[in-house]
């Protein structure tokens, strides 16, 4: 299987909206919907501003995976959009593994000092796929505050390059 890890364009845009509404709705059952991720439909805005990015890995021109990087400031970024699609899941695949490397090799690059996500309870591989990778839970209160909490968010992370 042959996928690349691009820098987001416009071009992805629909394919990245039909990638991870989905995921959130039909998969996990997370109530929401695109005109509550208003982010989705202006990704340069969002995450291609100071030291952030997005990123989809794409195979066959299909999007199977995505991840952002928010800038949040004081050498702090902000995880966010992390999803693969069901059929790409896994380590045999490696998809998940490559968005999250080029992430935080752009991360390190850029001088950032720590990584902050936030998930729900319900993503439990997820959980283990980012406790793997060095991530350590935190609670809400010790989030920066500039860190902005999605209101399906219940469970924190921090990575730290230190």
């Amino acid at each position: 299987m042959n996928y690349k890890i691009a820098v987001y364009t416009d071009n992805y845009k629909q394919s990245i909206i039909d990638l991870i509404l989905p995921i959130q709705t039909e998969e996990f059952n997370v109530a929401i919907t695109a005109a509550d991720q208003p982010d989705l439909q202006d990704i340069p805005g969002y995450y291609q501003q100071g030291t952030g990015n997005f990123w989809a890995a794409i195979i066959d021109n299909t999007v199977i995976g995505t991840i952002a990087l928010s800038d949040i400031g004081d050498q702090q970024g902000a995880l966010r959009k992390m999803f693969v699609h069901k059929d790409y899941r896994g380590k045999e695949f490696g998809v998940a593994q490559a968005l999250l490397n080029t992430l935080l090799s752009w991360a390190k690059e850029k001088g950032l000092q720590e990584i902050f996500l936030g998930t729900t309870d319900k993503f439990h591989a997820a959980h283990r796929f980012y406790e793997k990778n060095h991530f350590h839970q935190v609670t809400v209160d010790s989030l920066p505050a500039n860190f902005s909490r999605m209101a399906v968010d219940s469970i924190f992370y921090k990575y730290s390059f230190k």
